[in-house]
């Protein structure tokens, strides 16, 4: 009767050290796995540190770049100039760009500022700053329709045709500029002249 009991006692007991040692083991698993996660979290930490390093370094330079060739672009036609301001904010967890004017310290739309010119100025610059930011870049081909039609007066649009020449040189950028404005032609290296008379279409051209 003893003999039967303490051999149930004896096996109940190696049933136990079994799970004892399952149980050691999972621990010992899982203390792996912890550590395994820990060490993964660290180095997910320190990834999204750089890649937020990496962000406002590149929003600085963005914003340096656009800003830059913008407020450039504005000096050259304006005699009392705006200067662009990039300002990058969080919503709805996505980084977004507001474009400002500045001018006397005071902030605006660029839709607020006085004149449709500047805006047709800063629209040009900033699709040269896009353009230029390109890797790679497309072909060195800006295509404008009547890129200047609200800005006024002809010192104005002299100092934004040569503005224009003066990109095309330096960033070695053609313009294809479809235009009213006989100031902003004469700047052209060739003009094509295109008349109607009585229905039919006429095209000349020529070097100026």
């Amino acid at each position: 009767m003893y003999l039967k009991e303490i051999t149930q006692l004896r096996q109940q007991l190696e049933r136990r050290k079994g799970q004892r040692l399952q149980i050691e083991k999972a621990i010992e698993t899982l203390r792996q796995e912890i550590k395994e996660l820990t060490r993964d979290l660290r180095r997910h930490e320190q990834a999204r540190e750089i890649i937020r390093e990496v962000g406002l370094k590149t929003q600085q330079q963005l914003s340096y770049h656009i800003s830059d060739i913008t407020s450039l672009a504005l000096e050259a036609v304006s005699k009392d100039p705006y200067q662009l301001v990039v300002e990058f904010v969080q919503r709805r967890n996505k980084t977004e760009c507001d474009l400002y004017f500045q001018r006397a310290g005071n902030c605006m739309r660029p839709e607020d500022a006085s004149g449709g010119g500047v805006m047709d100025v800063a629209a040009l610059a900033l699709r040269v700053a896009s353009w230029s930011m390109q890797r790679p870049r497309s072909a060195s081909v800006i295509i404008l329709d009547e890129p200047f039609k609200f800005l006024h007066g002809e010192d104005n649009q002299r100092r934004a045709a040569i503005m224009v020449k003066e990109l095309a040189k330096r960033l070695n950028l053609q313009f294809i500029i479809v235009t009213q404005e006989s100031i902003l032609a004469s700047y052209a290296d060739r003009v094509f002249e295109i008349k109607i008379n009585k229905g039919v279409t006429k095209v000349s051209n020529y070097e100026v």
